[in-house]
């Protein structure tokens, strides 16, 4: 029997008089890959920090295998979006992942021991930039950067991985890269994906939650003409490779 990873009981969060998720109901389950789209302002970045324990909730609980978020906040490693993250900052991409290596509660003077030092080598390694270890972050394509934050967030052995629009700001090769990498990781452990990237519902996604403020919809990454019109308003086409790809089936015009 497969266990419980994440639990979400009827979550609602407010900013000020305004909801941003309303009585979200959801579980993800171990090994499970979980993408999670939605329109902009629907909440989806909301609820991953509300499973990381960033953002409290209004009403409903979150628990993570079974506990309360602060118990197992360990268990947990975050990729954030790229456009909140300041790229001029004077690191190289090694201390950025070897920073990850950081725990709560560090007193003054912490110093990094050579099994962290070892580890972030490793993880560089494992997403693929172990040549770039020394380069300035500055000097990052959006790729590399994104892999970068993969591997920082790896660096603390989660057994849960978030991540919030990683490919929004790469190239389509990248974006394979990416989308390949996190295929890898979720052999290892469980994946949910805040995204855009609809082509990534049908080529890599194993389960599929549709948010706008409410839940539209949680199950298999098949879209229906229902969900996409409740979701977004309207159809909706995939261009891939500069050709049209519609990801549902046959439907009428809409907008």
């Amino acid at each position: 029997m497969r266990k419980k990873v994440v639990h979400v009981d009827h979550l609602t969060v407010y900013y000020g008089q305004t909801p941003a998720i309303a009585g979200v109901c959801l579980d993800v389950y171990e090994g499970e890959y979980l993408g999670i789209i939605g329109p902009n302002g629907g909440g989806k970045t909301t609820l991953l920090k509300s499973v990381l324990g960033i953002v409290p909730p209004t009403e409903g609980a979150v628990e993570i295998y079974g506990e309360s978020i602060t118990k197992n906040r360990t268990l947990m490693g975050y990729v954030p979006q790229v456009a909140s993250l300041n790229k001029a900052f004077p690191m190289t991409l090694f201390e950025v992942v070897l920073s990850g290596r950081i725990k709560a509660g560090i007193r003054p003077f912490f110093k990094y021991s050579e099994e962290d030092k070892e580890i972030a080598f490793q993880l560089l390694g494992k997403v693929g930039i172990e040549d770039l270890a020394n380069r300035q972050i500055s000097q990052l394509s959006g790729g590399e950067f994104q892999r970068m934050l993969i591997a920082r967030a790896l660096a603390v052995k989660p057994k849960l991985l978030l991540l919030d629009e990683p490919t929004a700001s790469v190239d389509a090769a990248s974006r394979e890269q990416i989308f390949a990498l996190l295929e890898e990781l979720n052999k290892e452990m469980t994946i949910i994906l805040v995204t855009h990237d609809l082509l990534a519902i049908s080529s890599h996604v194993g389960q599929l939650a549709c948010l706008n403020t409410t839940l539209v919809y949680h199950g298999e990454p098949e879209l229906t003409e229902e969900v996409v019109n409740h979701l977004y308003g309207c159809p909706v086409d995939l261009i891939a490779h500069g050709v049209p790809h519609r990801v549902l089936k046959e439907h009428g015009e809409g907008c």
